[in-house]
């Protein structure tokens, strides 16, 4: 079910549109903040920052930094290989990928926050399309917190997803799809959040949606396909990783 909440007259333009800044500057830089993540697990988080929240160019990177055939989800890389790959790797800096054109100013957002346990292991994740050509720009994720409830990491994934499209991207219209109903009854119905230490991440999504003119919601049911479901377990995964 869709709701718009601001309508635009303003012409949607066909033409190729480039983002925001030019390549990998137009990322931002800045780590969004979390809840309580293991020594190793934030260390990850901050390679994601790094690239811009993109896990295959985190994971690559990561891989490629473990000595080996070890990696970010190997069973055989110990934590103690794995932090010193991490720490390498922020402080040699990182290659942020480039950022994909879009062909309109509208965009589709899927968002999806997953805990395992209620709390437990949480994960947030996001994919960005571009509305006229249904093409993905980006897949995000990152993890929540170790011990993290659904309806955070649910708030967190839908912060992530806005964050990153405003600082690629100027959107004009925007779909957000995510089943959420505690966020959305929050985010859009005008409730109060009743999810208890949520009110940073409500109050950052609704700074970012002030930014764009024509935003609305579709409710997904659980049936309903969300690219970013996986993107939330691999940030779940990456939560749940001991103390390195």
């Amino acid at each position: 079910m869709v709701r718009p909440v601001d309508k635009s007259d303003r012409k949607r333009g066909r033409e190729s549109r480039q983002p925001k800044l030019e390549g990998a500057s137009s990322v931002t830089d800045d780590r969004l903040p979390s809840e309580h993540c293991s020594p190793l697990a934030a260390l990850v988080d901050e390679v994601l920052a790094g690239v811009g929240y993109e896990v295959a160019a985190a994971t690559d990177a990561i891989d490629d930094a473990v000595p080996g055939d070890g990696g970010l989800f190997d069973p055989g890389t110990n934590p103690d290989e794995l932090r010193r790959a991490l720490e390498s790797l922020l402080e040699s800096g990182l290659g942020r990928p480039p950022v994909p054109g879009s062909t309109s100013d509208a965009f589709v957002l899927y968002v999806y926050g997953s805990s395992r346990g209620n709390p437990g292991p949480a994960g947030a994740g996001a994919v960005i399309v571009d509305a006229s050509a249904r093409e993905e720009l980006a897949r995000l994720g990152r993890p929540v917190g170790s011990r993290t409830g659904n309806n955070t990491a649910e708030y967190v994934a839908l912060e992530l997803g806005l964050s990153e499209l405003l600082a690629r991207y100027e959107p004009r219209r925007l779909e957000v799809r995510i089943d959420s109903m505690t966020v959305i009854r929050d985010v859009w119905g005008g409730e109060d959040p009743t999810e208890p230490g949520v009110e940073t991440y409500s109050e950052a999504v609704a700074a970012a949606l002030s930014s764009v003119p024509d935003h609305r919601y579709t409710h997904l049911a659980d049936s309903d396909p969300n690219p970013a479901d996986a993107l939330a377990t691999v940030g779940a995964d990456i939560a749940a990783f001991g103390p390195g």
